[in-house]
């Protein structure tokens, strides 16, 4: 393949990237930001494609899927990230910030699902969760605990696990989790939170008639240390778990799948989250994983294509494919070829 900046190439390019020098266009790598969950996946397809040699392994940031749209975002250039990493769907309100930056097209590719985990080090004593309790234990604002069904939210007041629910341990309640920036936050705060949130049925009400203020308390994490923010590093998380065996962590299945022999999952609503339940969306704190195209610099910045290739190949991400050794739970065969298909044609994402 002809080096594509050179020539008429070179012409494009500078249009494309917004008028930038020539010396600066030429940037021979793809450049990739975003969620924490999804870089572990990436990071393999990454080098498989480096391996090739016809392109060099793209640079992978783990920036959080949040921080990592708002590169995306940012512009079309050089200076700019190719493609961003997401552990769930990206925003209206991000979409609208990319078209205002310039960034007018974008290409979404959904490479499989994953779990959000809740988890301790194997140590601990056993417990399981309902979402209610999750939910009781990790919101802001709860139900007065004299009447949780009357109209009236009071400012967290559960220290210990039995203080929500007697059959749970007389221990401290301590959750280790990701900060606002990350998709698995956001994920954790639908899934889980909302989840436990909507038992409530005269919280749930008010989704009908004030959606800004429902998700005000069903989304809003207390924050007096029971939950406490530990950065974007699953791995880290793990690490605290297996040295504090009362403290609970919030990470991804894959995360959890690395490390069984260091910490094991707590059950919610009864599922314990495994490869089946899953990819059969039984259970209930699962969502789907993406990544993010920027079509303006297909064509441009060598190798976006290939790369996309190689993600979406049944090697890669199929049923016996290399990324479920690292605890991707693949899409099923029929979505993954439409997905693999729009993929392949860059096919254009709206809301």
């Amino acid at each position: 393949m002809k080096n594509k900046f050179l020539g008429f190439g070179a012409a494009i390019s500078m249009m494309l990237l917004g008028g930038q020098a020539y010396a600066e266009a030429a940037r021979d790598y793809i450049s990739i930001v975003g969620s924490s969950t999804v870089y572990p996946f990436a990071t393999v397809v990454a080098e498989q494609f480096g391996k090739g040699g016809k392109f060099k392994t793209p640079k992978i940031e783990s920036t959080g899927t949040g921080g990592g749209i708002k590169l995306f975002c940012s512009g079309v250039g050089v200076q700019y990230p190719d493609i961003a990493n997401a552990s769930r769907p990206m925003k209206k309100s991000e979409l609208t910030a990319c078209q205002k930056a310039g960034v007018k097209e974008i290409t979404e590719v959904k490479i499989g699902y994953d779990g959000i985990v809740l988890a301790h080090a194997k140590s601990a004593e056993p417990m399981e969760l309902t979402r209610r309790e999750v939910f009781l234990a990790l919101a802001k604002k709860v139900p007065d605990p004299s009447c949780q069904e009357c109209d009236k939210l009071v400012d967290n007041p559960y220290k210990t696990w039995n203080q929500i629910n007697p059959a749970l341990p007389n221990a401290m309640i301590e959750v280790l989790g990701p900060p606002p920036t990350s998709g698995t936050r956001d994920a954790f705060a639908e899934l889980a939170l909302e989840g436990g949130c909507q038992t409530f049925k005269w919280i749930k009400a008010w989704k009908e008639k004030d959606e800004a203020q429902y998700k005000g308390i069903c989304h809003t994490v207390r924050e007096d240390g029971a939950y406490i923010e530990a950065g974007e590093n699953d791995n880290l998380i793990v690490q605290k778990l297996s040295a504090n065996p009362k403290a609970l962590g919030i990470l991804g299945f894959s995360f959890l799948d690395q490390n069984g022999d260091k910490i094991s999952a707590v059950p919610v609503d009864g599922v314990v989250p495994d490869y089946d339940t899953i990819s059969a969306q039984q259970y209930p704190v699962s969502r789907p994983l993406f990544f993010y195209v920027k079509k303006a610099h297909v064509g441009v910045i060598p190798g976006i294509e290939a790369y996309i290739s190689e993600f979406t190949s049944d090697k890669a991400m199929g049923d016996e494919g290399y990324l479920t050794d690292k605890g991707l739970i693949p899409l099923p065969g029929d979505e993954r070829k439409e997905v693999a298909q729009n993929a392949k044609n860059l096919k254009n994402y709206s809301m």
